[in-house]
């Protein structure tokens, strides 16, 4: 066979990886303001029981008590960072594949925002682990709309509001709750469901599929409600030099202070199903879903000059 040079090329289309939106969003409210400061200190009042009242003498409504109070300290902890070059030979030279506003939006929908809903959905299993609210059964076809059931009980026993409620579950849970002949009796609602290949809301409460990198390690489903827990992102800073000092290129960095706290008398909104989560275990949103190399996304191509978007929470 003789000697032939095969021509190869490289496609100027990027394979790009799947991914997911933030989810961790729907389990918290913001009602608490935490701009301009690193710790918000929260009171909860405490209430006295009733007692008989007496016909006769100075106490009749019973001995006064003084009310005290107790404060709960949120201070704001996690302070994470990135930075990546992107030199401009590399880019002229991979068919101007490496542009710097999708490596940005990439880095944020496939780093930073994994890390922080890992983070909040591991706060909040730790939560519901530390008061006992919990159930690690094992979840089959047979029992996985019980155990939701459960758990629904669980959050209305607390007084917890019926209306709001969000369960985040693990597809392998979702599954199983589909195959539940109990939940298939859950009539025409669950029928659609099924035809619609959605979830939607059960029994009053939302139902949001997560992936399982997400989510504590063995977790089936988390209950909660908004009212229970708040995460605030104090920064959000993205920065796009161009030609920075040293470099030919652009210099991709990025900042993020944010945190989870769960409302000391709003703790029993939060139930957890599946194996225990422990503080000692490693910490969740060091790392969330999976991190791509050069990162970035759909928005604009590279910069001039210096770009960067700052909100506060």
């Amino acid at each position: 066979m003789p000697d032939v040079n095969l021509a190869s090329k490289y496609s100027s289309k990027v394979d790009e990886r799947f991914y997911e939106a933030s989810q961790a969003a729907l389990a918290l409210n913001s009602e608490y303001s935490f701009r301009g400061v690193r710790t918000v200190n929260v009171y909860s009042i405490p209430t006295v029981p009733l007692t008989d009242y007496t016909r006769s003498g100075t106490s009749r409504y019973g001995s006064p008590q003084d009310l005290e109070n107790s404060v709960q300290e949120l201070t704001v902890t996690r302070d994470r960072a990135f930075s990546f070059i992107i030199d401009r030979g590399d880019k002229n030279q991979s068919q101007m594949t490496m542009d710097a506003g999708k490596a940005l939006s990439r880095e944020i929908r496939e780093v930073v925002v994994p890390e922080y809903d890992t983070y909040v959905f591991r706060t909040l299993a730790l939560t519901a682990c530390a008061n006992n609210n919990t159930d690690d059964e094992t979840a089959t076809k047979s029992n996985a709309y019980a155990l939701f059931l459960n758990a629904q009980e669980a959050l209305g026993n607390h007084c917890v509001p019926d209306s709001g409620r969000v369960c985040f579950c693990s597809y392998r849970f979702a599954n199983l709750l589909k195959q539940d002949p109990a939940f298939m009796r859950y009539g025409d609602a669950s029928q659609k469901m099924l035809r619609k290949g959605i979830m939607g809301e059960v029994d009053g409460c939302r139902i949001v599929k997560v992936p399982a990198s997400r989510l504590p390690t063995g977790c089936s489903f988390l209950l909660t409600h908004p009212l229970a827990a708040t995460g605030p992102k104090q920064l959000e800073e993205y920065k796009i030099h161009d030609n920075p000092p040293g470099i030919s290129g652009w210099l991709v960095e990025g900042r993020i202070l944010y945190d989870c706290f769960v409302l000391k008398e709003k703790a029993d909104a939060v139930w957890y199903h599946g194996t225990a989560v422990t503080a000692s275990a490693s910490s969740g949103g060091e790392s969330g879903g999976e991190s791509g190399g050069e990162s970035g996304g759909e928005s604009g191509g590279e910069s001039g000059g210096e770009t960067g978007g700052t909100t506060g929470g």
